[in-house]
């Protein structure tokens, strides 16, 4: 899981620094590199605690040079940090709300294959947490998730406005940029992709049961180990 997340996120970078060359060129090419190194790394199999300090030291990486795949509204949108509960500005704001929406996605697959939502592997676990949710979720982050919120900033779908910023500093979503959000979300789901494990094609909100159940499926001992979906 961790492996296939590391590698979508530099997938995401590769395909920014493909589509605009000139752009961020001298801080994204770096970060590729890191995140390669890092794949080899946990090829190595080391520990749990091993794999969640490479996963953090990856996710720093990354989204140290986020601000760079931001094109358009560049004044309004600028991202320093990835910040959460409450999310510091109108970027993390968004990611927020569309990883809240990827969580409930995953959760119900998880369910729905009969697996317990809350028993994680990499996520500890905690009441109320769904550890396991959160696990599976790091496959489809940056290559669903953040790349929906970077086309809906660099197409001007929303816009300053969208966001408002309460006295303790915490930035919400309107209730119109909401409904957009979910519009495109929904939209997105609906695109299809090649499977690249099961070499089938599949609607996107039709992958995080897939997944679940190649999980499960593993868990149960019918697979040798479990297909990460890797982005191409």
């Amino acid at each position: 899981m961790v492996a296939a997340k590391v590698a979508n996120t530099r997938t995401v970078l590769q395909r920014a620094l493909r589509d605009r060359p000139e752009a961020g060129a001298s801080a994204i090419r770096p970060a590729i590199e890191k995140l390669s190194n890092l794949l080899v790394l946990l090829g190595r199999t080391p520990s749990v605690d091993e794999i969640r300090g490479l996963e953090g030291h990856a996710a720093s990486l990354y989204f140290e040079v986020f601000d760079e795949l931001i094109v358009q509204q560049r004044e309004t949108f600028a991202f320093t940090t990835r910040s959460r509960r409450p999310p510091l500005d109108p970027i993390n704001a968004l990611l927020s709300f569309l990883y809240a929406l990827l969580r409930h996605d995953v959760e119900s697959a998880l369910e729905g294959v009969g697996l317990d939502p809350a028993v994680g592997f990499l996520h500890r676990d905690r009441s109320g947490r769904p550890s396991l949710a959160l696990d599976l979720m790091e496959e489809f982050r940056a290559v669903l998730c953040d790349r929906l919120a970077l086309s809906l900033l660099n197409r001007r779908q929303l816009v300053a406005s969208d966001f408002s910023t309460a006295e303790t500093g915490g930035v919400s979503l309107g209730e119109k940029a909401r409904k957009a959000i979910l519009v495109a979300w929904q939209e997105r789901k609906r695109e299809e992709i090649l499977h690249p494990f099961l070499q089938e094609k599949a609607p996107i909100g039709l992958l995080f049961h897939l997944q679940a159940a190649l999980l499960a499926r593993f868990l149960r001992g019918d697979l040798d180990g479990y297909p990460s979906y890797f982005w191409k």
